[in-house]
């Protein structure tokens, strides 16, 4: 069962990792790759801001973003802007979520996301939580997949499994822990069964696009790690 309160604590938590990482970097290092393929760490940071300030708009009832296009032009706006700046958008729209999700509502209101997926008010700050902690892993500064807490790794890759079921462009896809602890199954109905065996970080990598496409899993049945289609 979703607990907003439990979750609306762990975003300040992870947000304040975030920003105690981004203090330790400079000008120089914004503009760099990130993990993400065509995005900098500066893209990421202003990604990061202005999600926030979109989940906002959730929250309120307005459209999550303007358009797509005014989105991805937000990002490239302010992706290239100092280090001071970015610390300072990321801590007050990070202030401005938390001012609008923290206060007592409807949280078994039905809200609206981006490209019509709705979901339970209640479940946005998770939704938060994901886009703070991949997106810390994403901007290639130390903190890994592996770094991820436990708890909220486990709930990511339950959250992506079900995402990915009943997909009939993925296999029917079982994970499993190294040991041979079930984790979580995946997938359509069509095609070869497919059991996958890895760390936690691994899965979860796998199951969130990042890493080198399962190159860590190891595959207990079926002919290949099945490629998941972009998130």
């Amino acid at each position: 069962m979703t607990d907003h309160v439990h979750d609306l604590a762990s975003v300040r938590e992870a947000t304040e990792r975030l920003l105690n990482a981004v203090a330790k970097l400079d000008n120089a290092s914004l503009s760099e790759e990130s993990h993400l393929p065509g995005w900098t760490r500066g893209h990421i940071l202003a990604h990061l801001a202005r999600n926030a300030d979109a989940l906002v708009n959730v929250f309120e009832g307005r459209p999550m973003y303007e358009s797509a296009a005014a989105r991805d032009a937000d990002i490239q706006r302010d992706s290239g802007r100092p280090l001071e700046e970015h610390l300072t958008d990321l801590r007050d729209s990070a202030a401005r979520f938390l001012a609008t999700a923290e206060p007592a509502q409807d949280w078994q209101r039905t809200v609206e996301l981006r490209n019509g997926v709705t979901d339970l008010a209640a479940n946005v700050p998770f939704r938060r939580l994901v886009e703070v902690e991949l997106h810390h892993v994403d901007l290639n500064i130390g903190y890994e997949l592996s770094d991820l807490p436990d708890e909220f790794a486990e709930r990511e890759i339950a959250f992506l499994a079900d995402r990915w079921s009943g997909r009939p462009d993925v296999p029917p896809v079982t994970l499993q822990y190294p040991d041979g602890r079930f984790v979580a199954r995946t997938g359509g109905t069509e095609g070869t069964p497919v059991v996958l065996s890895g760390a936690q970080d691994d899965l979860l990598g796998w199951l969130a696009g990042r890493g080198p496409k399962g190159a860590h899993l190891a595959i207990e049945a079926g002919d290949a790690v099945p490629e998941l289609p972009a998130l």
